[in-house]
């Protein structure tokens, strides 16, 4: 192991000692996250009200839906047979959320669900649009000071408590169809502000129970005080029978099959992971650098073949022997072209002008003008031998160039 590498090394480790030095003594955050989860132990989760839903509702059976929409599981509970149209099932439909989570489809077969004479109780802040549209609802929200916020029912039969929520923002039902809606809950403060934030309204032969307060089931007012209590008290509204209690996590989300979930779940592990990954870069990037002297160019040797053959043409040339460098020239061009393009050189006319035209992609002129000159040369032409050499060379080198 050489010294840039122990260097790499202690410093990741020092970093990493700093930084559990400095987290001993901090306390993990809070996760104030709304997740509505029965798999959170966090404060807005639902773990306990999931352990506890049974007591809670005793003597009913009750059913989580998880994997599939209230629509896809609902509508598989329906006897569609012409004689029968009716649900197999016969009960309430439960849902939890900090906001909307349920799709329009399901929505409309909720509706279809309820007008069959069954329940369904939906605890959440935001409505879908659609469900508050036909039932004649809609809600409104505000803020205040968390100390003053106080929630109870309205049946005094029932309880008589009011309970201290410490929530900054409260949502509320601000229109209802006072004909037929009843009014089950109300919350506000201590200057003596009423609003409804619990109700139940017909619809054909079932009934909507409409809650605006999702947080007195999590797991914060569930270990809070007496909060337990209002919660109870809400869920004594709901009609005996079996539970069809929807639980699918808010936003589509679902657990992590992955098999770093649990190290992404401890921000400790997460960053030691993080830090783990960062220190490979950098020794891999500080690595890779060259370590070694650059190579020298080293130019290639040159070509004594190609010096020998231009100092025999300029001796031709000098000695004036222009009809010797013709035909030498000559044989060197029908030479190549016989071993780079496999073309025979026997007849020089236009069958080879054709295939040298093909293979090469010269202009079929040129090659024409170089065969009719080599001709001329070989049928003993007596002219300027000095411009034919010139004339005849010009024309090879159109052709090999």
């Amino acid at each position: 192991m050489n010294k840039s590498i122990k260097i790499y090394i202690g410093v990741l480790v020092f970093v990493l000692a700093l930084i559990l030095i400095t987290d001993r003594n901090e306390k993990k955050p809070i996760d104030w996250r709304p997740t509505f989860s029965v798999h959170d132990k966090i404060p807005y989760g639902l773990y306990i009200f999931d352990k506890e839903i049974g007591p809670l509702l005793k003597n009913q059976k009750i059913e989580r839906i998880a994997n599939v929409t209230p629509y896809e599981y609902l509508d598989s509970k329906y006897d569609a047979d012409t004689l029968v149209k009716e649900y197999k099932i016969k009960g309430t439909f439960l849902s939890i959320s900090e906001l909307d989570n349920i799709d329009e489809q399901s929505v409309t077969e909720l509706f279809y669900f309820v007008s069959h004479g069954n329940n369904a109780f939906l605890s959440m802040r935001r409505f879908p649009e659609s469900l508050m549209d036909s039932l004649k609802i809609a809600t409104k929200y505000t803020f205040h000071e968390p100390k003053n916020n106080l929630v109870w029912m309205a049946n005094k039969n029932v309880s008589s408590k009011k309970y201290i929520f410490q929530q900054s923002v409260e949502d509320y039902f601000f229109k209802i169809d006072t004909a037929n809606t009843t009014v089950l809950g109300y919350q506000g403060n201590s200057k003596k502000e009423k609003h409804i934030n619990f109700i139940k309204v017909p619809y054909k032969n079932g009934y909507f129970y409409l809650h605006t307060q999702p947080a007195a089931f999590t797991n914060f007012h569930l270990l809070k005080k007496d909060h337990y209590q209002y919660a109870e008290n809400v869920m004594s509204y709901l009609p005996k029978g079996a539970i069809f209690w929807y639980t699918k996590l808010q936003k589509d989300e679902s657990i992590s099959s992955s098999r770093m979930r649990f190290i992404f779940s401890q921000p400790a592990l997460k960053w030691a992971w993080y830090l783990s990954l960062i220190g490979i870069v950098i020794f891999i990037v500080f690595n890779t650098k060259r370590k070694q002297r650059i190579v020298p160019i080293l130019r290639p040797l040159s070509n004594l073949t190609v010096d020998f053959t231009k100092t025999i043409g300029n001796l031709y040339y000098q000695e004036g022997d222009h009809r010797n460098l013709i035909d030498k020239k000559i044989i060197y061009f029908l030479e190549k072209i016989r071993n780079e393009y496999l073309i025979d050189t026997t007849r020089l006319d236009d069958n080879f002008i054709k295939k040298l035209h093909h293979k090469t992609g010269k202009n079929e002129t040129d090659i024409q003008e170089l065969v009719f000159l080599i001709n001329e040369h070989r049928n003993s032409y007596h002219g300027n031998l000095e411009e034919d050499l010139i004339r005849i060379n010009n024309a090879i080198e159109k052709i090999l160039h």
